[in-house]
């Protein structure tokens, strides 16, 4: 079994997070800006004020060796209507490798078991394949909600960009496969 730890930002991550989110693979499937360390950690500190602030939960995926392998986030956390947006990315070496199932599950129980909230979206811009086979991978996923939730897929639309999809995880189908 694939073993990942979800642990808070810490700018001691700052270096690694950078080096791995860099790879023309990755900066190119995220679309990052990123050029320098110092930008990197700017986005850590941020990530820690925001959660500061209940916006959102950003975590540091370990592997079994402690190793930093990605980053996974519940954004846009909005208490009231119980719902976030998850965004997650790995570093290029461990593509394909069952990282990115364990660390969703692990921020996912996060969001329904911790927060309580109810619907959790995740979108990808539509050019980018491989996310987008990766997102249809998982079993719990509701797949191509646009429709259903227009504000949540114009949120995603002004982030990625581009073209895109959204899909949801609703909390009782996820928890009955995660106990089933």
């Amino acid at each position: 079994m694939m073993v990942v730890k979800l642990v808070p930002h810490r700018l001691e991550y700052a270096q690694t997070i950078f080096t791995l989110s860099t790879d023309p693979p990755v900066k190119e499937a995220l679309g990052l800006k990123t050029e320098t360390v110092e930008e990197t950690m700017s986005f850590v500190r941020h990530m820690i004020e925001e959660e500061e602030k209940g916006n959102s939960i950003s975590r540091v995926i370990l592997n079994g060796e402690d190793e930093v392998v990605g980053v996974t986030t519940l954004k846009n956390i909005n208490y009231e209507q119980k719902r976030c947006h998850i965004g997650s990315w790995l570093g290029y070496s461990y593509w394909g490798k069952g990282y990115n199932q364990e660390a969703k599950k692990a921020i996912l129980k996060i969001a329904f078991k911790d927060l309580d909230l109810e619907h959790v979206f995740t979108g990808a811009n539509k050019a980018n394949i491989r996310s987008c086979k990766a997102l249809e991978k998982l079993p719990y996923l509701t797949l191509n909600v646009e429709s259903q939730f227009p504000e949540e897929y114009e949120t995603v639309k002004h982030e990625i960009k581009q073209a895109c999809v959204l899909h949801m995880i609703d909390k009782k189908h996820f928890l009955d496969w995660l106990y089933e």
